[in-house]
This record gives structure tokens, C-alpha cells and sequence, in this order.
């Protein structure tokens, strides 16, 4: 089981805003899309970095005041971990077990193919978990 196919079931579709907005405006694309993360591209849609809701608590710990009017380069995670669609599912997971993340975009060939999530993962393992007892149960009962 790939990224391919995940994607292929939930689709390629992503959140995100150009570096050069402001936090404020990140903000209200997480809450305007109920997201716990948005990409942040460059003006050519490239990949620059992804800013969760922990890097806007993080940052809001160091600086009280005014940080949502900075850009949004300053609170974002600049260096980040991406998978390309051919990874497998246990490719990411043990991303983002080491890593301790929840995100991780799928880029190939430099372009944004899509975003895979901890939840994305964990419903395919279940889904194939579920597939493998039925195969089972069919086998044993034709037994």
C-alpha cells in the first residue's frame, strides 16, 4: 500500500498560502477550513515550509504581542520532512513516528502532490487490518 493510493481515495487537494503573507491571514485559513495545518509555498507554488498549530502556539509562547502581523515565514517549519506518492504506508509512519509529526506532504518531481496525515495512515492500517481477518475467516471456513 503506497501514498499513491491514499491519495487516490481522499484526494490531492491541499491548503496553503504564499510566504509572504502575514500569520494572521494563515490563521484564518486554518480556522475558515477547520485544518490543523496549511503549506506554505513560494510564488511559484513550490514547497517553502508547513505551519501547524503547534508552531503558532510555540511561537505565541515567545512572543506575546504583534507576532500575527509578522510573516508567516517566521513561524513556520521551514526544514520539512515530505514523501513522494510511490513511498509505502510504513515509510511514513515510521516519518512521522520519528520525526514526531502529523503532516507530511507528498511531493514529486518538486511539485505539491498532496498532504497525508497521521489519520490517513491509521484508517488505511485499520482498513487493511479488516481486509486481512476477512481473508482469514474465508479461508478457514472453506477449510
Amino acid at each position: 500500500m503506497s501514498v499513491k493510493d491514499i491519495l487516490g481515495a481522499k484526494g490531492h487537494d491541499v491548503y496553503s498560502v504564499v510566504n509572504t503573507v502575514k500569520l494572521r491571514e494563515a490563521i484564518k485559513v486554518l480556522n475558515d477550513k477547520n485544518i490543523g495545518v496549511v503549506l506554505v509555498t513560494d510564488n511559484n507554488g513550490k514547497l517553502d515550509g508547513i505551519l501547524s498549530e503547534r508552531d503558532i502556539i510555540r511561537r505565541s509562547l515567545t512572543q506575546e504581542t504583534g507576532f500575527r502581523d509578522e510573516p508567516v515565514t517566521k513561524s513556520m517549519t521551514g526544514q520539512v520532512k515530505t514523501v513522494s506518492s510511490s513511498a509505502s504506508i510504513d515509510e511514513v509512519m515510521e516519518i512521522m513516528t520519528s520525526s514526531r509529526i502529523r503532516h507530511i506532504p507528498v511531493v514529486d518531481n518538486g511539485n505539491i502532490a498532496g498532504l497525508i496525515s497521521i489519520g490517513d495512515v491509521v484508517k488505511r492500517k485499520i482498513a487493511q487490518a479488516e481486509s486481512e481477518a476477512a481473508n482469514l475467516r474465508d479461508y478457514i471456513s472453506a477449510v
